[in-house]
């Protein structure tokens, strides 16, 4: 079962961290202030769900 949740929390990280490179190219190129907060809204994310991967992996080990 922390299987099938590790992949779902490891497909949602793929998704947000795509996101984060979109919006953070766009801002760096063309100084996009809406795609900055973007991608500081998608790396909030990310933390969020790093912190719930750790804990279903440690669950997964156990």
């Amino acid at each position: 079962m922390a299987t099938v949740q590790l992949d779902t929390i490891n497909e949602r990280l793929q998704e947000l961290w795509n996101e984060f490179e979109s919006n953070h190219n766009e801002h760096a190129a063309k100084g996009n202030k809406a795609a900055g907060r973007r991608a500081r809204k998608a790396l909030g994310s990310v933390k969020k769900l790093v912190t719930e991967y750790r804990k279903f992996s440690v669950a997964a080990d156990k």
